[in-house]
């Protein structure tokens, strides 16, 4: 067999020198487009399944959440194993598939078997996928900072402006917020005056629901034009004069949507008394607006608290190009945003892929060296050497084409 290929080489000097072309051509083309990460992924093919259950202890999320799912996930096909843990408030599934299965294949057939599932759980509760990622996935991380905002106020930038624009980024699978409170308007009853008054708790609830709502109607025409109905109900809506108002006085346009909201709640009609005056919710309770109750906390160097966000790179992306378009879009974005605001970077994965590369490099170039001065050393013959030599730098081009696809 070797004969023969020797033999076939020797009479088709043009076609070996075309295969010799090609590889090299290929090589060059894939060691320049090979997705590149320092941290090899061998994580398994899994399906994340995250329900919400707010209220609940772990034993309710476990006999509700938790085991429906997992019996139910338990016939997915080609699922190997299914894990399911109990948290207060949540619940966490986790699918993980054979050898070799396709991500996306693996997320519709979860898909398709939890919308078997809306009838058997509780109102209200809705299953997610978490995001199309690895174990690996987390690969750069930053935290905004400011001397004049607070920490919920940066956490309302994050939540509301950086995290969108992050997400579209090619590559990117998830941007996860961390640390800082969100905000919240919070309803604080007195169950005597409940009493007093009749009034049970779901229909307060009901009332806020109703009273945040806006109502479209037709069209009138006037003068040969045609306006438009509407019935603006939104609690915390400005008009064009009170932002006006605001800004002369150099007032956060949050901070005066903040109070208007919190005096519109106040201000909304549960019932009637029995000589007809209406009982708002401030006779029943009290509205202020504060943060969400939180089950962790960021630290920046040490200096205290901060508000960041978590980059996850999507399956099968390349993390270099990925990080390197995330930091371009956070330049972009910085003009976009407060003088006051900064954005420093917490985790950087780049500066290790770089590494890797260059040492990669450079262990090729020293033992293509060492190697090709061995071989001229014992064979004393330069032409003799260059074979070997050759097949050397043309067995790594050939690993890059393997690895590239």
């Amino acid at each position: 067999m070797i004969r023969r290929i020797i033999e076939f080489s020797i009479d088709n000097k043009f076609i070996v020198l075309v295969l010799v072309a090609a590889i090299i051509g290929g090589g060059i083309y894939a060691a320049k487009n090979i997705r590149l990460d320092a941290i090899p992924d061998l994580s398994d093919v899994q399906v994340i399944i995250y329900t919400e259950f707010p209220g609940q202890a772990p034993r309710i999320v476990e006999d509700q959440i938790t085991y429906p799912l997992t019996t139910k996930m338990l016939a997915v096909p080609y699922a190997k194993v299914v894990r399911g843990y109990s948290f207060y408030n949540f619940s966490f599934v986790y699918v993980i598939f054979e050898d070799g299965t396709d991500m996306y294949w693996a997320r519709s057939r979860v898909l398709e078997y939890l919308s078997q599932m809306q009838g058997q759980l509780p109102r209200g509760v809705t299953p997610q996928l978490g995001p199309d990622a690895t174990g690996v996935g987390w690969a750069y991380q930053y935290t905004l900072t400011s001397k004049k905002r607070d920490l919920a106020q940066l956490r309302s930038i994050q939540d509301w402006f950086l995290k969108y624009e992050l997400t579209g980024v090619p590559g990117v699978s998830e941007v996860a917020s961390v640390g800082g409170f969100v905000r919240q308007y919070q309803v604080t009853v007195d169950p005597e005056k409940m009493r007093a008054y009749n009034i049970p708790i779901n229909k307060v609830r009901t009332a806020i629901q109703r009273s945040n709502n806006e109502v479209g109607g037709r069209t009138m025409e006037m003068a040969e034009s045609e306006y438009m109905l509407r019935g603006m109900g939104y609690l915390g809506s400005l008009s064009d004069q009170e932002k006006k108002d605001a800004e002369k006085k150099g007032i956060s346009l949050d901070l005066v949507r903040s109070n208007k909201t919190v005096s519109e709640l106040e201000n909304i009609a549960l019932g009637v008394r029995a000589d007809g005056t209406p009982i708002l919710l401030k006779d029943i309770g009290s509205v202020v607006a504060g943060p969400e109750m939180r089950r962790g906390v960021m630290d920046w160097n040490g200096q205290g608290e901060a508000v960041g966000g978590v980059v996850v790179v999507r399956y099968g992306a390349d993390t270099l190009a990925t990080i390197e378009r995330v930091k371009a879009k956070l330049e972009e974005l910085k003009k976009s945003l407060p003088d006051d605001v900064e954005i420093h970077t917490g985790y950087d994965r780049t500066g290790l892929i770089e590494h890797a590369i260059e040492t990669l490099k450079h262990t090729l170039l020293e033992e293509s060296i060492i190697v090709s001065l061995v071989i001229a050393l014992f064979l004393l013959h330069f032409r003799s050497a260059l074979v070997p030599i050759l097949t050397l730098l043309l067995a790594v081009m050939l690993s890059f084409i393997i690895m590239y696809f």
